[in-house]
């Protein structure tokens, strides 16, 4: 599976305005097409705010992963944010996090949900790559970053 299948450029954010967790989780699901869904983005931001309070899916080194899964979706739904301040988010290391992807699954999903996942990890465990994003200069950058990392995972 490719990210950049299910990433597209409309749904990165290259500096976010949030300031907390449910601002920022918002702020990630704003652009995603609630028109063709049997959902709403109230709906989105509570499943994954419920998700949170399981355990944060911030994962450390300045990354979240946030993540849920939802009735009303027939495919994965993925957006990306950058935060250069950084925010908040009740890291696993305490620390900021400056780098989001934030994915939407249908409930019936379970291997695809996960595949992804461990896809987002395996490149973001590149500390060069992480180093990149965070210098990138555009929205449209930032898409090639994933892109060109999408091919090397």
């Amino acid at each position: 599976m490719k990210i950049t299948e299910i990433l597209t450029p409309e749904c990165i954010i290259s500096e976010l305005k949030s300031e907390t967790k449910e601002e920022t989780l918002a702020e990630l699901s704003a652009n995603f097409p609630y028109g063709r869904l049997n959902c709403d983005q109230a709906t989105a931001v509570k499943v994954l705010m419920d998700r949170e309070k399981l355990g944060s899916t911030g994962i450390g080194d300045g990354i979240a992963i946030p993540h849920g899964k939802m009735s009303g979706l027939d495919d994965l739904l993925l957006s990306f944010g950058r935060s250069k301040k950084g925010i908040a988010f009740d890291a696993m290391d305490g620390k900021p996090v400056h780098l989001f992807f934030l994915m939407m699954a249908p409930e019936d999903f379970p291997s695809q949900h996960l595949k992804l996942l461990a896809k987002i990890s395996r490149m973001l465990k590149d500390t060069a790559f992480r180093k990149r994003l965070m210098e990138a200069a555009s929205q449209d950058d930032l898409y090639s970053l994933i892109a060109k990392q999408d091919g090397l995972v």
